[in-house]
C-alpha cells in the first residue's frame, strides 16, 4: 500500500542542476520526517537529506550541504531535493525512504549521473 516513486534523475554536466522528486502514497504523508539517500557503485548508502514533517527543519551531509535543499509539499504528498552545482561525485542511485517505528519504506531510486 505504501508507495515512494522517484524521479528527475538524469544526464547533467558538472555545474549542473537537477531536481528530484518522490511523490507519496497509502499513508499520511505529513506525519512522517522523509529522507534521501543515494548510492554510488562501490560506496556505502549515504543519508543525503532529511526533513522533518512540516518542513521547519533539515538536515544535510556535509558533502552537499549548501548545494542541495530538501523540500516538502505536504498537500501534494510530495518530497523534493534540488541539486546545485552537481559534481562527478553525487553520482548515484537517489532513493527517498522513511520510517514507521521498525518498518522503513523505500523507492524505487532515480539515477543521478553527472559527468562531461
Amino acid at each position: 500500500q505504501v508507495q515512494l516513486v522517484e524521479s528527475g534523475g538524469g544526464l547533467v554536466q558538472p555545474g549542473g542542476s537537477l531536481r528530484l522528486s518522490c511523490a507519496a502514497s497509502g499513508f499520511t504523508f505529513s506525519s512522517y520526517a522523509m529522507n534521501w539517500y543515494r548510492q554510488a557503485p562501490g560506496k556505502e548508502r549515504q543519508l543525503v537529506a532529511r526533513i522533518t514533517t512540516s518542513g521547519g527543519s533539515s538536515n544535510y551531509a556535509d558533502s552537499v550541504k549548501g548545494r542541495f535543499t530538501i523540500s516538502r509539499d505536504n498537500a501534494k504528498n510530495t518530497v523534493y531535493l534540488q541539486m546545485n552545482s552537481l559534481k562527478p561525485e553525487d553520482t548515484a542511485m537517489y532513493y527517498c525512504n522513511f520510517r514507521n517505528g521498525a518498518y522503513v519504506y523505500w523507492g524505487q531510486g532515480t539515477q543521478v549521473t553527472v559527468s562531461s
